[in-house]
């Protein structure tokens, strides 16, 4: 009688497992962007006011919560307001706004600074393309 030694596939299947656990995690990393198309439509009008950081042309972080909106913040505070307000309201979408001359990499910066405080998604706010 003749049987299947099934003892070196479950080793494999093992080892298999153990590599795609460690890998995981590795493939999710990152900013998750949802980039508009060339005519992208605007929020809808039932929605709540989203929280908006602001990157300025020198690389300056505003947001549009709390009594100075007009003053640059620096990363510890922005996190810690963005977590504040989504803690009061989970739902709340986060924006960036960024000046079209500043570096790409401070609008990337501003984006982890509101996932790292929380922010499930993070949009970008753009303007319509002129028509002629």
């Amino acid at each position: 009688m003749a049987e299947i030694n099934v003892v070196p596939y479950i080793d494999v299947m093992l080892v298999l497992l153990v590599i795609f656990m460690i890998t995981a995690p590795l493939i999710t990393q990152g900013v998750h962007v949802e980039l508009p198309q060339a005519s992208a439509q605007p929020l809808p009008q039932d929605a709540e006011d989203p929280l908006i950081i602001s990157v300025s042309r020198d690389g300056g972080l505003y947001l549009n919560v709390g009594d100075d909106k007009d003053r640059p913040i620096d990363d510890e505070n922005l996190m810690l307001r963005i977590a504040a307000v989504l803690g009061q309201k989970a739902g709340t979408s986060v924006m960036v706004k960024g000046d079209a001359q500043v570096d790409y990499g401070r609008v990337v910066h501003a984006m982890v600074l509101a996932q790292a405080a929380g922010a499930p998604s993070v949009g970008l706010v753009t303007e319509p393309p002129e028509r002629p």
